[in-house]
């Protein structure tokens, strides 16, 4: 009988497919990058023939390395970049422009006119959101006005638009389901997430017709079989969910209160706030962090735009490194009495701040510092960064008690970084066996449609743990590194 679960991790910059067994393994991974496209200042696009080519190869890479057929395959989970936008004909299938990438900025004109209408409190009311051009909303209301033809053909229900999920899902089963799930509608700015449904107030606003738009489902439904012609067989597909919250049920984190962060080139901490969609007073993000059964599990979310990205600019842009596993050893060596901060503002400060408009700063610089001291303050910026989330995070959230942090990412891999994140938080952080959270939470929502897996609690169970880092800080040293910087970002901030 089918037994193995093949996950689909489509990613900003590269596509991934991976096999998992029955215990939750991996048995084989493909991955492939693809292009990138900068059409104008702030402007950032995919091309969606590339984004399905890839997941496709990928996926037929990973069967092959595996020797599986497809008829060993039980079911297919697919997890995605959020918020990226592809619209495309009914009939043809064929996109009518470039996919506009969550990262890019073109709609932020417009966004900045409905926030001088008044428009902010509906809409994060509504959604959840911050009203801002990251969401898919105003990128799909660009779409429509700025490709020739766009707008009447989606008001005849001729086009129809999806994230990345929706757009991989339409092609997988032949054009046959057009389908996302709640926590990608979550982030589209146009779904309510306390009615479950698109909100019609907003698509009015926006100028969106409703038939554009695709089926919310659960995370873990009936998405519907491939093509027999693209993998060899028709495989069901049984899960979907944006990245972050993938990771968060990859983590197991699925009690109230229970908080995963994720390090990549930026960082997405996320906290479960269970039934209560908690409204933040401190600039976070109200999502869903998933929904089973019908019912939806909400959650707090924070955005660092940099992370590893600190490191990538050290190695690329100033030279100091050669690889990005050498900026622990030197930390390591640097002098403990200089006390050297960067803000890492290349494209604005993230969450809790949101002011696109900071560029990045280094403060505490002496004639003695140097490569050591630069790789120490570009590591402890991510630790910092994520402190000023979980402080905002107990701001909004009276019930957050006592935090223990479950971490995923490439930057984890850093015994250095994951100590003092441990230190500067006065927190466990704990790193997982199977690093690769969030293809395995895609992969557990497909296994559980399938019944191949328990439910969440006896999931929770079988999580486990490689190490647990635990604070050894003195608690004067921590006030004193944390309050510099504090400092080091009020210096930074232009709002």
């Amino acid at each position: 009988m089918a037994s193995y679960i093949l996950a689909i991790d489509q990613g900003t910059t590269s596509s991934r497919a991976i096999i998992f067994n029955e215990q939750l393994e991996i048995v084989a991974a493909a991955q492939q990058e693809f292009e990138q496209f900068f059409p104008q200042s702030g402007w950032v696009e995919h091309d969606p023939e590339e984004i399905w080519s890839t997941t496709l190869a990928t996926c037929r890479k990973a069967l092959e390395k595996s020797d599986l057929l497809a008829t060993d395959i039980a079911a297919i989970g697919i997890t995605n970049q959020r918020e990226t936008t592809i619209l495309w004909d009914k009939d043809t299938g064929i996109p009518i422009h470039k996919a506009i990438v969550w990262q890019d900025r073109r709609t932020s004109d417009y966004c900045s006119q409905l926030h001088e209408q008044g428009h902010d409190p509906m809409i994060t009311a509504k959604t959840g959101l911050l009203l801002d051009s990251y969401f898919s909303g105003t990128k799909i209301k660009w779409l429509l006005d700025n490709v020739p033809g766009a707008r009447e053909k989606a008001i005849h229900g001729r086009l129809r638009f999806g994230t990345v999920d929706s757009f991989l899902l339409w092609r997988l089963t032949g054009g046959k389901e057009h389908s996302t799930d709640a926590t990608n509608a979550s982030r589209t700015m146009l779904y309510n997430i306390h009615d479950n449904c698109w909100d019609k107030d907003i698509l009015e606003l926006l100028t969106i017709p409703a038939a554009l738009l695709p089926e919310v489902k659960d995370c873990s439904a009936d998405f519907g079989l491939t093509d027999p012609s693209l993998l060899g067989a028709a495989i069901p597909i049984g899960g979907i969910a944006g990245d972050q919250q993938a990771a968060l049920v990859g983590q197991a984190c699925f009690q109230p209160g229970m908080i995963k962060s994720t390090y990549g080139t930026g960082c997405f901490v996320v906290l479960n706030t269970g039934d209560q969609a908690v409204q933040s007073h401190n600039r976070l993000l109200t999502t869903i962090g998933y929904r089973l059964n019908g019912k939806n599990t909400y959650a707090l979310e924070g955005s660092i735009f940099v992370a590893g990205a600190a490191v990538q600019w050290m190695r690329d842009a100033m030279g100091l490194i050669e690889a990005a596993s050498e900026t622990g050893k030197l930390a390591r060596k640097a002098d403990i009495n200089q006390d050297v901060y960067l803000v890492p503002a290349f494209t604005g400060l993230g969450a809790p701040h949101w002011d696109g408009d900071a560029r990045g700063a280094i403060f505490g610089i002496t004639r003695a510092t140097g490569p050591a001291e630069l790789s120490k303050a570009a590591l402890e910026s991510v630790c910092f960064q994520t402190r000023d989330l979980l402080e905002a995070m107990r701001g909004d959230w009276q019930s957050m008690g006592e935090t223990v942090l479950r971490v995923d990412g490439g930057m984890v891999a850093s015994n250095y970084t994951m100590q003092f994140l441990a230190d500067i938080l006065d927190a466990p952080v704990d790193r997982p066996v199977i690093l690769e959270t969030t293809a395995l939470g895609a992969a557990y929502l497909a296994g559980l449609q399938r019944g191949i897996f328990p439910p969440p609690e006896q999931f929770s169970s079988s999580w486990k743990r490689e190490k647990r880092f635990t604070p050894t800080l003195d608690e004067e040293i921590r006030i004193r590194k944390y309050n510099g910087w504090k400092d080091a970002v009020r210096r930074t901030l232009t709002k």
